[in-house]
Order: structure tokens, then C-alpha cells, then sequence
């Protein structure tokens, strides 16, 4: 009987660790970071479609999302310094990252790979989806940042500013909304988040 590892192999990414070289006060895997960047991704996508009335795909976008990492599963989760070290290290990994997905699309079912291969490379969005997924991934990592800092972490402060000035560079209104009012809501606790409020 044929078999088929692939969702055996995206299991995995639970065992990845996040941030590998920092300390962090409380250690993220990569599905906890997959799992919040599509449930961004598809906040950012009701943002683009109701508020900015930019055209994209809220639950194909969330699909891509949960997947925009699993190359890592391969290579592991390499430290943003190191890959953005230089332009050779940044077209050596994506070349890394696009074999990783080619290999990881194979281990599924023939009819399955061209689909899975557009949600594994991110080439099944648009342009402006590719965008707000970006802007999910980056909002990501400043609330793990916002998180440890308020945990009284310094490890995190620089790696806060940076994320915060990666935000506001990449002039997205569906994440600059986000940042204005959803952002806030992080710094408080679960007596205040759950108090109804009127609109």
C-alpha cells in the first residue's frame, strides 16, 4: 500500500523552536506562530475587504498562511539576522526554501501536489495577498516580541523596535488599522479583554 508522509511531516513543526537564538521567557514553536499568523492573515483580509476595499481572499490567504513556514520543517527556523545577512544568504535560502517546498509537495498524493505546491510557495496569491500575509508574519513576531518585553524580557527590546520599524516601512493599511486598534487590546488582561464594550 502507497503512503503518504506529508501531514505527518507538517506534524513536525510543533518541535520547531522560534527565536533560536535568544532566550525567550516563554519558547514559541512554529505551529503556534503558523496558527496566529493565519488567524492575522485572515483578520487582514476582512480589514482589506470591508474597511480598505482591497480585493483578496480571506480564506485562501489563511490556507497559505498555514503553510507560508512548513519549509522550515526541512531547513529549520534560520535566525532573521543570518538570513538577512547579505543578498547571497537571502537568495541562497529562498532557493533552499523553494526546493524544501518542491520535495515537501511530493510527499502527497500526485493529485494533490500542483494546489498544495501554490499554498506552499505562496505563488497561489496575488500580489496584495502576498502583501497582507507578510504583514500577518511580521505582526506575528511583534506581538511575541510586545509579549516577552511586557514579561519584563529585555532580550526582546531590539528585536521589538525592529519589528515595529519592518511594520510601518511596509505601508499596509490593513496592518497599520490592525496596529491602531486590535494591537492595544495585547497589553490587556483577560478581565479587561473580556468586558463588553459598545461599539
Amino acid at each position: 500500500m502507497k503512503t503518504y508522509p506529508f501531514n505527518a511531516l507538517v506534524s513536525r513543526m510543533k518541535y520547531i523552536r522560534r527565536w533560536s537564538l535568544m532566550h525567550a521567557a516563554r519558547p514559541e514553536t512554529l505551529s503556534e506562530h503558523t496558527a496566529e499568523t493565519a488567524i492575522l492573515a485572515h483578520t487582514l483580509c476582512l480589514i482589506a475587504r470591508e474597511v480598505t476595499g482591497t480585493p483578496v481572499r480571506p480564506e485562501t490567504v489563511a490556507v497559505a498562511a498555514l503553510y507560508h513556514d512548513a519549509p522550515e520543517i526541512m531547513t529549520g527556523d534560520m535566525p532573521t539576522p543570518v538570513k538577512y545577512k547579505n543578498e547571497r544568504l537571502r537568495s541562497a535560502y529562498k532557493a533552499l526554501e523553494e526546493e524544501s517546498a518542491r520535495q515537501m509537495a511530493h510527499l502527497l498524493p500526485p493529485a494533490l501536489r500542483p494546489e498544495m505546491t501554490g499554498y506552499l510557495t505562496g505563488r497561489c496569491l496575488s500580489e496584495a495577498e502576498k502583501r497582507i500575509l507578510k504583514a500577518a508574519d511580521r505582526l506575528s513576531a511583534l506581538i511575541k516580541c510586545t509579549e516577552e518585553v511586557q514579561a519584563g524580557n529585555r532580550e526582546f527590546a531590539s528585536a521589538l523596535a525592529q519589528q515595529k520599524a519592518a511594520i510601518t516601512a511596509m505601508h499596509c493599511p490593513e496592518a497599520d488599522y490592525f496596529l491602531e486598534h486590535m494591537l492595544p487590546c495585547y497589553a490587556q488582561n483577560l478581565d479587561e479583554l473580556t468586558r463588553a464594550e459598545g461599539d
